[in-house]
Parts: structure tokens; sequence; C-alpha cells
């Protein structure tokens, strides 16, 4: 793990199958592809959803946050940090996902893409 943006980052490549995924790319990104068993939610919904957030990630476990390219996920995770929570941004985002080689599913559960 490093500090890319004054917050912390991991690369696609340190991430296991079974780690923790929140999504915060907007509705028709995720619909076009996304992580299978990633939690999506949207950073124009996050604020009103992070109870959500806190049902769903694991206790006291690691949160992986990942948009497109790190700009946005990078908000999301220092918001987590400040408050407390272990928090990391995904360097690169999903485009890295993809190129890496790692599965991109559609909403149908099809072969996706990263828009």
């Amino acid at each position: 793990m490093r500090f890319g943006s004054g917050v912390p980052t991991v690369g696609v490549d340190s991430l296991a199958a079974d780690d923790f995924l929140l999504d915060v790319r907007e509705d028709d990104e995720w619909r076009a592809g996304h992580a299978e068993g990633a939690l999506h939610l949207p950073m124009s919904d996050f604020v009103a959803r992070y109870e959500e957030l806190l049902e769903r990630a694991p206790e006291g476990g690691r949160i992986n946050v990942i948009c497109r390219s790190g700009g946005r996920s990078a908000q999301v995770t220092a918001y987590l940090v400040q408050r407390g929570l272990d928090a990391v941004n995904v360097d690169g985002g999903m485009s890295a996902w993809e190129a890496t080689g790692r599965p991109v599913v559609a909403v149908d559960g099809t072969p996706g893409t990263v828009i």
C-alpha cells in the first residue's frame, strides 16, 4: 500500500478475489461493466447511502474503493478515512482492472466493458 493523492492507495494486482470492493461510478458505467461481487454506491448518492456501506462492508475489514480511473474513488476514500474506516483507493480504477485482465461483467451477467 502507498499514499497517492494524500490517500492510501493499492494496486489492482494486490487485490485478492474475495477482497471487498466498493464501486463509486455512476449507474451507466456500472451497467456497462463492473467487477463481479462489488458493491455499487455511486459517488453522487454516496453520502445519502453511507449507512448501506456500513451494513455491507466487512466489519473491521478494508474497503477497496474503485471508480473508472481513481479520481472519484480517491475522494470517497478520503471521506471514509476521515471517519476512521480502513479504506484504500484502487490505483488506476476499473481501467487498470480491465487492463490487467480481471473479469468485467455487465448487469446481465455477460462480459462487460469499462466506460
